[in-house]
């Protein structure tokens, strides 16, 4: 048993970091409960550990008496003397009680209720150390999984990563060592304290800016805003004060090198870099580059702003199930409104009409075929003529060639013509 405690208490406090003190205590606690079972009542007992030779004794304060009238409280005076020569009617005498089992019960008994005990000194003594580290990021090895969350060693501490704090399109295997952002140290979890890790967090994305650039680590550069899905996608966007410094060219480095290092440990992730502005509709504007924003009105009040792009660009601007749009709006924050340009479309149109019937009146052909020319690229009569083969006009008319070769010689007709 001596060796034993002495391995227990030499691990704990080199491995764990544990005060020998705090486990001396913890110890006495679990063996007077325990002890009491095989001594008794006896008054006032108390436990004696010592943590450098491993030995434990218990002892009593007991009354001295002329009559013993209760064994676990009181001692004769005659027995008293010999613990005390001077001894008097009603002194307390202390009297080693140390059962002849103590080692079993130690080692059976006590021994569990003292790793609870230890345990808990483990866990505040990591509330102690972690308790300012939130939002540090921190490295560690995937240990192993219990139930949906990952458990990481992180030295003399383990963390826990919730399936909500994974980022989903990433795999944890036992033995990886990764990096974590510290979410929180919680100290009433509800299994006592805890570091919450998390890989998923936008802010994850901004410590790793801050460790890579060095502009944002002395503030020449700083981070406006970011909006992240993790796995997928993270918008930042940047600043500097200094003129003289582009934020955005520090922040992807020397032919990309820096934010290649991010995307790397971020698995892959897109990570978009944007120029921050002060000017909502112009942050707008560059948070959705390359699209061009073809008009866009900000209403500061219900913070949204209302903006319309081409036809072409509206799904780009949208994005995949909305993930550029809901990035954008949470980059800006504002809600956004996207919209197609109407406008556009009606000028287009216009000028489709115009060039229908452009070729109704010269070439004497249908408004159906004159607009199957227009949608194929042949809406004017130098097209026609000198741009494009028979073969060309056939494909666009459903292969038929007779009227092609009608059309191509009218439109040359009509070419060569004196103006």
């Amino acid at each position: 048993m001596i060796s034993e405690l002495k391995a227990l208490f030499d691990y704990y406090e080199k491995e764990k970091g544990i005060d020998r003190l705090k486990m001396v205590e913890a110890l006495s606690q679990a063996l007077l409960a325990a002890s009491k079972k095989s001594i008794g009542p006896a008054r006032e007992l108390r436990i004696d550990i010592d943590p450098d030779k491993g030995t434990i004794k218990a002892f009593a304060k007991l009354i001295a008496v002329e009559t013993v009238a209760n064994r676990w409280e009181e001692l004769p005076l005659a027995l008293a003397k010999r613990f005390n020569k001077n001894a008097v009617l009603g002194d307390e005498i202390e009297v080693e009680v140390t059962p002849n089992n103590m080692g079993r019960i130690a080692a059976q008994t006590a021994k569990q209720t003292m790793l609870q005990r230890l345990r808990m000194a483990e866990k505040e003594n990591l509330y102690e150390e972690f308790k300012d580290r939130t939002g540090d990021v921190v490295s560690g090895v995937v240990r192993r999984f219990e139930k949906s969350d990952v458990v990481v060693d992180l030295g003399k501490f383990e963390g826990v990563m919730t399936s909500k704090e994974r980022v989903a399109t990433e795999d944890y295997t036992p033995g990886d060592r990764m990096r974590f952002y510290v979410k929180a140290v919680e100290k009433d979890s509800g299994r006592g304290p805890e570091i919450v890790l998390s890989r998923a967090h936008p802010n994850f994305v901004r410590r790793l800016f801050e460790f890579e650039v060095s502009e944002i680590g002395d503030r020449t550069v700083e981070i406006a805003s970011i909006a992240r899905e993790a796995g997928y996608r993270t918008k930042v966007a940047v600043h500097s004060a200094d003129e003289k410094v582009d934020p955005v060219g520090a922040c992807v480095g020397l032919r990309g090198a820096r934010v290649k290092n991010i995307v790397r440990e971020l698995n892959n992730e897109k990570v978009d870099i944007i120029r921050w502005k002060s000017d909502p509709a112009e942050f707008v504007r560059e948070a959705l580059k390359p699209i061009k924003v073809i008009s866009i009105h900000v209403s500061p009040d219900k913070k949204q702003a209302r903006l319309t792009v081409s036809e072409e660009d509206l799904s780009k601007a949208i994005g995949r199930r909305g993930q550029n749009a809901r990035l954008t709006s949470r980059l800006v924050g504002m809600d956004l409104i996207i919209e197609k340009d109407e406008h556009a479309s009606e000028v287009f149109e216009g000028q489709m009409g115009s060039a229908v019937h452009h070729l109704v009146d010269a070439l004497g052909i249908s408004e159906d075929v004159a607009l199957k020319l227009t949608q194929g690229g042949m809406g004017d009569l130098n097209t026609l003529a000198t741009g494009v083969e028979v073969s060309d006009i056939a494909e666009v008319l459903d292969g038929d060639t007779g009227l092609a070769q009608q059309i191509f010689d009218k439109a040359a007709a009509h070419a060569s013509a004196p103006a």
